[in-house]
């Protein structure tokens, strides 16, 4: 089994300087869903890819259809994530989840409703149906983490 240095997820911007509410602005400025989406394709480079040594089979999340691995840490009563996905699109909604989820105490995890969220940014109108449920997969495999 592989361990994860503790320090991989501290060091990660989202949920810390990256945040739901910075994410919501700038997706925001963008009136139109093809410059949202080109949003999402560019917040992807923003997060760190996974050394290949943690893209492993046991935290490949069931669900997906892109290739997409979830590792968690709970660190003084905060629970940390780390993702990544061979998909650019994924790789974008996955910053969403974590700048979402990071650093949260596992009473916030539980109250956080990225449904809401998500909707609020225009999204669920324009994800594919396939992309939702693998969205949802990483969703509920956060709270089954936590």
């Amino acid at each position: 089994m592989t361990t994860v240095n503790q320090q991989l997820f501290l060091q990660s911007p989202l949920g810390d300087t990256l945040t739901q509410a910075a994410l919501t602005e700038e997706l925001m400025t963008q009136g139109h869903w093809q410059g949202r989406y080109r949003i999402l394709m560019k917040l992807g480079q923003r997060m760190d890819k996974l050394p290949e040594s943690l893209q492993i089979d046991s935290a490949v999340v069931a669900g997906c259809e892109s290739v997409t691995w979830l590792h968690h840490r709970q660190i003084d009563e905060r629970h940390y994530f780390l993702a990544d996905s061979d998909s650019r699109i994924v790789r974008g909604l996955l910053v969403l989840v974590l700048a979402a989820c990071n650093g949260k105490t596992s009473a916030q995890l539980a109250s956080v409703t990225l449904s809401d969220w998500f909707a609020e940014l225009g999204l669920t109108d324009h994800l594919s149906p396939s992309r939702s449920n693998g969205l949802n997969a990483v969703v509920q495999q956060i709270r089954t983490l936590q």
